[in-house]
């Protein structure tokens, strides 16, 4: 069945089943590899993209229910928000494996768009779910924080 999607600002035109899960078709159909397979269960946050501008698990977002959605992957990602996380992340060196850091991105640019200035619980809260192989909390927590110093400057 012919699907059409807002994607990064682009209409796209997808012919995939009902019930393909967002991710392949971010993947395997528009090859936006950026955004990663990690669990097929919406747990650990590889796959977060934003829908209609909220971190949404694409791995369990189906097709059919985003026709009528803005979808933002993490190579389409602008804002001033998106702009001082890619800055922290790169002065603090958070990136280890790299795996999961599209997702952590997109979720961190979720945070600090709905709240420039959280406290480290709420940082933890919102990114509970994000998971780290490396275990680079303490670097991805300081990022957000650092973020977050840069939106207020």
């Amino acid at each position: 069945m012919v699907t059409s999607l807002m994607i990064n600002g682009h209409r796209q035109e997808i012919d995939v089943p009902d019930g393909t899960p967002l991710l392949w078709v971010i993947r395997d159909e528009l090859k936006l590899t950026g955004t990663k397979f990690g669990c097929g269960v919406a747990s650990c946050g590889a796959c977060t993209v934003h829908i209609d501008g909220q971190p949404t698990r694409s791995c369990q977002t189906y097709i059919e229910d985003v026709s009528d959605a803005e979808i933002t992957t993490i190579e389409g990602v602008e804002s001033e928000v998106a702009g001082a996380v890619h800055q922290a992340w790169n002065e603090l060196s958070v990136v280890q494996c790299g795996y999961c850091q599209s997702g952590q991105i997109m979720s961190a640019i979720g945070l600090l768009t709905e709240n420039r200035t959280p406290s480290v619980e709420e940082i933890e809260n919102y990114m509970w779910g994000n998971a780290c192989r490396c275990a680079t909390y303490q670097r991805i927590r300081a990022a957000i924080q650092r973020a977050s110093e840069i939106l207020e400057a």
